[in-house]
């Protein structure tokens, strides 16, 4: 990417200084808060204006994993950091396998917790990374910054791209380089932040908000989640226990001892106890009967 072509850093709308906040140093703490919450009000109508696109990468996502792929997200900095929390979020939430979702971080794993921020400006890095996962024609891969020029997530999403992957940017400003080299560019365009630059406020936000939609939609879409209970729920502490509990509860209409005992019964996963519930069958056939449904509930239930 040559330095003339590159959009000037000074010129994104996540860089310009925000009239709303000026002086906001000089203000008291509940004026500083009001004057957050004001701008953070501008998030999820920006947001909002990105939905068709948010709904074609839910899709992708959902076909991909439903064909054996992957969904990997990149980023640098705060983007990669948000990035890594929702695909952490994922096995827990969805039972979901770790190889299933993804995150390559700019810096590695040890960047979660420490800035490491100067490993962004190398592409080289962002192909070497994302080539170590090896992507193909059944994986989608998100490239995800705030001001969509980063140099190693950019070149990510291209090495990514020439490898036949389906691939996404999710940015804060129209006409990135990151969107050039997408098949699909999700823009929310939150404007300047708070603190001229501070892209951890509402680029952040967005971003947190995108990837959410992402990874819920296209689980929603492969049956792991039943109705807007989340089925897939992991019981490896008494609070989740209950939780799994109160699933089956509301799910099969049933009272609480008879959720515990199937709970029980089904070795203490969810999906499996619902199925016995509902379908009337025993562990065995609501084990197959998931396996077959490649893990959709509803699927299960009503083969």
């Amino acid at each position: 990417m040559s330095k003339a072509a590159k959009p000037a850093l000074q010129k994104l709308g996540t860089e310009q200084a925000n009239l709303a906040t000026a002086a906001l140093d000089t203000r008291s703490a509940r004026e500083i808060a009001e004057t957050i919450s004001a701008e953070d009000a501008r998030v999820a109508p920006a947001v909002a204006r990105a939905l068709p696109e948010i709904a074609r990468t839910i899709d992708a996502i959902a076909q991909a994993l439903s064909s054996g792929g992957r969904l990997i997200y990149v980023g640098a900095g705060t983007s990669g950091r948000l990035a890594a929390l929702d695909a952490a979020e994922c096995p827990p939430t969805f039972n979901t396998d770790p190889e299933m979702v993804q995150f390559v971080m700019s810096g590695g794993e040890r960047a979660l917790g420490r800035a490491a921020e100067a490993s962004e400006d190398w592409p080289a890095l962002g192909r070497r990374d994302i080539a170590k996962r090896k992507p193909g024609k059944r994986d989608v891969v998100v490239g995800i910054s705030a001001s969509g020029r980063t140099p190693y997530t950019v070149a990510a999403l291209r090495y990514a791209r020439s490898h036949g992957a389906t691939t996404v940017a999710v940015t804060n400003n129209r006409g990135s380089w990151l969107e050039r080299v997408a098949d699909i560019a999700i823009v929310a365009d939150v404007g300047a932040e708070v603190v001229a630059g501070s892209t951890r406020m509402k680029a952040g936000s967005a971003q947190k908000m995108i990837l959410n939609m992402l990874s819920t939609g296209a689980m929603a879409r492969l049956g792991y989640v039943y109705g807007n209970l989340m089925v897939n729920v992991h019981v490896k502490n008494k609070k989740l226990l209950e939780r799994g509990v109160t699933v089956l509860e509301r799910a099969a209409g049933v009272s609480r001892e008879v959720a515990r005992r199937a709970l029980k019964a089904g070795g203490n996963s969810v999906p499996v106890a619902l199925v016995m519930l509902k379908a009337r069958v025993s562990k065995a056939e609501a084990r197959r009967r998931l396996k077959a449904a490649r893990g959709g509930v509803r699927r299960a239930i009503v083969p």
